[in-house]
């Protein structure tokens, strides 16, 4: 089969926004791309597929899966064909973002200190309490340059109409940089020149910037602060990325066995001694950062990190308890937040949420669950969800009751069908759903957002779950610049 057939060959239903092809058409930000492409044959494009691979596998790009209480690492997939997106999508996606992380990152320091979105009724009182990942420990505790929000991944989709809609927020410890990272090497690899001829914007600069923002908040003035990188250590699902961000910054790569205490100051244990420590870019989740405070079985912490973090001698990025602002029953109530602290009207749309504890809104749900998805409104990776037009009866009854258990933990959302891009799989190009992860960085001189992303993409056919976890893969993600 030739590319020109290849091309012909690509089919996609009228119900979904195809972002190659709209009605047999190419759309014109593909032209090139197609172009460029089709001076390679089929199987010129396979044994570029297969390089990918085996580039991925060589260098031990990878991800962990648990199932049934093991981990298994497993390569991650990825798709040769780039995603574009134009430079006035990019330009509306970057302004949606920068305003919500910015009314985000003031929810965070009001619900903390002065409550004033409670008191005014715009935010339930009882919706912030009952969030496990509200952290009582954090209130009236002032952190550096009054950010939380320091690293942000925003996961957007688009709708049949073609419109971005975020679907949720990551504010913890958000992932999946490093992919977007390697997705860029991987094409500069297998398409070399292709990449400058095509005005494509850098995504590079991000572990330069993490690191300028991350300098930037010593609490010491010094001119070289020491900067770490704490992971929960190789078994962490992350830990490809955790190595490959320490790398490419430049800082040490340390756990919570590496690091002592002392006089609410943070060392490092080094061969010359111990050595002040006055960032610390974690990865290791809240309820594990110190068992002093925290999980008293924690062993990936440091014991007194947290009274060093609130007497202001050591930085922590991201600052603990965002949790409560990325919580999935906290996420309906953003575009008021955005009319609350910012007097705005929200640039990026979101997807109507239905709050199980609400007898009414549980209701609507099971009595629509074939339109619905269910998730649990603190788990991450696709993990506890319940796709309700691919459930059974049986499925559906069972998750019923799980919810009646405790509503407040769960939420439901109409299921969009993600936009598709094309992907080259089994010799042919096919139409597959993707979301994006564009990462946000939050510093003293305010708010940068790479050029790019993490596209995810679900590689089973008619398949709406992205997560990797769940046998989703990626793709590099292009931002053209005009």
């Amino acid at each position: 089969m030739s590319f020109a057939r290849l091309t012909e060959s690509y089919q996609v239903s009228e119900h979904i926004w195809d972002e190659m092809c709209h009605r047999g058409q190419i759309r014109p930000h593909y032209e090139s791309l197609l172009h460029s492409l089709s001076k390679a044959s089929l199987d010129d494009l396979a044994s570029k597929d297969d390089m990918a691979k085996k580039l991925f596998m060589s260098q031990g790009v990878t991800f962990t899966v648990y199932n049934s209480g093991e981990g298994i690492e497993k390569i991650f997939p990825f798709d040769i064909i780039p995603r574009i997106i134009t430079a006035s999508e990019w330009a509306h996606i970057e302004r949606g973002i920068r305003q919500r992380i910015k009314a985000l990152n003031i929810f965070l320091d009001d619900v903390y200190h002065n409550r004033f979105i409670i008191k005014d009724g715009v935010l339930p009182a009882s919706l912030v309490y009952s969030c496990p990942n509200y952290l009582r420990e954090m209130v009236n505790v002032p952190v550096p340059h009054g950010i939380y929000t320091h690293i942000a991944g925003i996961d957007l989709i688009r709708d049949s109409d073609g419109s971005f809609y975020v679907l949720e927020d990551n504010l913890r410890t958000p992932s999946g940089v490093s992919y977007m990272l390697e997705n860029r090497n991987m094409t500069y690899r297998i398409f070399p020149g292709l990449l400058p001829k095509s005005n494509v914007r850098s995504v590079k600069d991000y572990p330069d910037l993490l690191l300028k923002n991350l300098m930037a908040l010593s609490p010491r003035q010094n001119t070289e602060p020491t900067v770490v990188l704490l992971t929960p250590g190789i078994y962490n699902s992350a830990y490809f990325e955790h190595t490959t961000l320490a790398r490419l910054m430049g800082i040490e790569l340390v756990e919570g066995r590496d690091l002592v205490v002392d006089n609410a100051k943070v060392f490092m244990k080094t061969t010359a001694g111990l050595k002040q420590i006055d960032v610390i870019y974690r990865r290791v989740d809240d309820e594990f950062i110190d068992p002093l405070v925290f999980n008293p079985d924690s062993i990936l912490g440091v014991s007194g990190l947290y009274y060093a973090f609130r007497k202001g001698h050591v930085a922590i990025v991201n600052a603990p308890g965002n949790g409560v602002a990325d919580d999935k029953a906290v996420y309906p109530y953003v575009p008021d937040m955005i009319r609350y602290y910012l007097n705005e009207e929200p640039i990026l749309k979101t997807v109507p949420t239905y709050a199980l504890d609400n007898p009414d809104h549980f209701n609507t749900v099971f009595d629509q669950i074939h339109r619905m998805v269910i998730k649990k409104t603190n788990e991450s990776g696709g993990y506890g969800m319940l796709m309700g037009n691919a459930a059974t009866d049986e499925q559906i009854a069972t998750y019923r009751e799980e919810v009646k258990k405790n509503p407040r933990q769960f939420i439901a959302q109409p299921i969009i069908t993600l936009s598709s891009v094309p992907c080259f799989l089994d010799g042919m190009m096919k139409p597959r759903h993707v979301d994006l992860r564009p990462f946000a960085l939050y510093g003293p001189q305010g708010i940068e957002i790479v050029p790019g992303g993490l596209t995810r993409v679900a590689l089973r056919e008619g398949s709406l779950v992205v997560n990797s976890s769940q046998g989703g893969g990626s793709k590099d993600t292009w931002v053209l610049a005009s």
